[in-house]
């Protein structure tokens, strides 16, 4: 092989590769794992833990066969990605006897989806299962998220 026809090819290559290649790490395909969908469980979780830090979720049911409960959980792992990018931990309790903490203090009858701000305050309650977008356009409502918003912190 000659030098001029090495040199093309090498050209050819390095071009193609740079083509290939991103531009920039902006455009790089995200490597960061994506947070997966797992409820913390009530009977351990401590409210106090998450103030402005996330925005609790609660999910309360008589028993995790309540399809409700099913439900709910299938409707927030739907929109998982989204909800956890609000900054949202979803917090599961289904067990009466003991009551736990969170059920002492929030006080649910049988089936109950309990929105909390970050500052520890219950923003919403619903007696029945909430649709994931739902929830994010309550979270956009609240004031913090807001201040999240224009201070460029919406992911």
């Amino acid at each position: 092989m000659s030098a001029p026809i090495t040199l093309g090819f090498a050209l050819v290559f390095a071009l193609s590769a740079t083509l290939a290649a991103p531009l920039n790490a902006q455009e790089a395909p995200a490597t960061a794992a994506v947070e997966v969908f797992a409820p913390v469980d009530g009977a351990t979780a401590d409210l106090a833990a998450y103030v402005w830090q996330k925005r609790p979720v609660v999910v309360f049911a008589d028993s995790p066969n309540d399809p409700a409960f099913a439900e709910q959980l299938r409707l927030i792992e739907a929109r998982w990605p989204e909800l956890a990018a609000r900054d949202v931990v979803v917090i599961t309790d289904t067990t009466l006897d003991p009551a736990s903490d969170i059920r002492r203090k929030l006080r649910p009858r049988g089936f109950s989806l309990v929105l909390m701000t970050k500052d520890g305050q219950v923003s919403i309650r619903k007696p029945l299962p909430w649709d994931g977008r739902e929830i994010m356009r309550a979270i956009d409502k609240m004031p913090i998220r807001r201040e999240e918003i224009r201070n460029g912190a919406a992911r």
